[in-house]
């Protein structure tokens, strides 16, 4: 077994959802469940096909995210990956729904951190052992810090 990271190639602040998934029906009823719950969410969409062709199907409502997607899947190369590149939504808004599609076997990460895939490449193929997404902590929040947390989800409409 040969063990490699993979770096996700992405601007910044672009949030992006890296899962897994069994099916080559995955890329349509994932563009389905994405367009029905947030009107107007642009985003682009790969999936890594395990056998057949083993093509990286693709879909999305934003070329350019469509483009960065397809080119993360090329790079990542693990059967049954997908990644999903974000704009004007956010994973939490999102996460729901993706779970609740049949295909869908797990989410490795949603993020905007810059992150790295672990992949593993044996005989039978290659595959995605995990993430690293973001540094270790610096410490334990205090009292002060706690209430700021709790102000900012308030200030963003994500607490009431």
């Amino acid at each position: 077994m040969e063990l490699s990271i993979v770096c996700i190639d992405k601007p910044d602040d672009m949030n992006f959802i890296l899962g897994q998934a069994h099916f080559i029906k995955t890329v349509e009823d994932l563009h389905e469940a994405l367009i029905q719950t947030v009107p107007g969410i642009l985003f682009g969409l790969a999936f890594c096909e395990a056998s057949g062709p083993r093509l990286v199907r693709s879909s999305g409502t934003d070329k350019e995210l469509v483009k960065l997607a397809e080119k993360n899947a090329m790079n990542i190369s693990a059967g049954h990956s997908f990644i999903i590149m974000l704009k004007n939504a956010f994973p939490i808004n999102i996460l729901p729904v993706i779970r609740q599609v049949p295909e869908v076997c797990r989410i490795f990460c949603a993020t905007a951190n810059s992150t790295e895939v672990v992949v593993a490449d044996t005989a039978s193929g290659r595959g995605i052992l995990g993430v690293i997404d973001g540094r270790p902590p610096t410490g334990i929040e205090n009292e002060e810090e706690k209430n700021q947390r709790r102000i900012f989800l308030r200030d963003i409409g994500y607490k009431l």
